[in-house]
This record gives structure tokens, C-alpha cells and sequence, in this order.
């Protein structure tokens, strides 16, 4: 079993500044992607921000130059910096990974954190 836990969210003024982790944790021998996805209320989930193992990033238009991912393989870790921040930012952001969990297994898995939410409001 793998779990993907969130930390970091919360409220923010406009222009502001938050940085979102996310851990992942059980039976994992590699992880490939790690990402960013958002979803705000009467919308459909959208990729914010996804890096590959090798470190390649890629970014959603409305976030480049603000946001910035990065990972730390050697703690299965995934940050979002998140700056200048704008109330269309607001979401659920969640974390996702593609992992293959055992040596054995010839494909990988998608698994997804539980959520953690980003307001930005004055």
C-alpha cells in the first residue's frame, strides 16, 4: 500500500507566498512522476506543475514563473513553491505519484494524496 500525504496548505493574501509538500510512504521501489494537480469549486482537476524522475519539469500556463516544483528523491518528497500568489489560485491542490511498487511489478501505479487546500483571499 502507498500513501501520499499533503502538508503546507492554508490562507494567503494576494501576492503571497506558500510552499506545499508532499511524502509519499509504503511499498515503493521507484517513483517516476510526481505532480501538482488543482481542482476549485464547479471545476475539473488540472495539472499545476509535474517533475520526472530525471528532474524535467513541466508547468500549466497560469502558473509558470510563479510556481516552482522540485523534488528530494532521497526522501520521496515533492515541494510546490508557491509565489505571488492570485485568489484565482484558490483550490484543492493534491499530489499525485506514479510509482511502481515491487521489483516485480512491470507497470506503474498512479496514486493520489488526499487534498489540501490553498485559499487566497484579502
Amino acid at each position: 500500500q502507498v500513501q501520499l500525504v499533503e502538508s503546507g496548505g492554508g490562507l494567503v493574501q494576494p501576492g503571497g507566498s506558500l510552499r506545499l509538500s508532499c511524502t509519499a510512504s509504503g511499498l515503493i521501489f521507484s517513483i517516476n512522476a510526481m505532480g501538482w494537480y488543482r481542482q476549485a469549486p464547479g471545476k475539473q482537476r488540472e495539472l499545476v506543475a509535474r517533475i520526472i524522475s530525471g528532474g524535467s519539469t513541466n508547468y500549466s500556463d497560469s502558473v509558470k514563473g510563479r510556481f516552482t516544483i522540485s523534488r528530494d528523491n532521497a526522501k520521496d518528497t515533492v515541494y510546490l513553491q508557491m509565489n505571488s500568489l492570485k485568489p484565482e489560485d484558490t483550490a484543492v491542490y493534491y499530489c499525485a505519484a506514479t510509482i511502481r511498487p515491487t521489483s516485480r511489478d512491470r507497470v506503474e501505479f498512479k496514486y493520489w494524496g488526499q487534498g489540501t487546500q490553498v485559499t487566497v483571499s484579502s
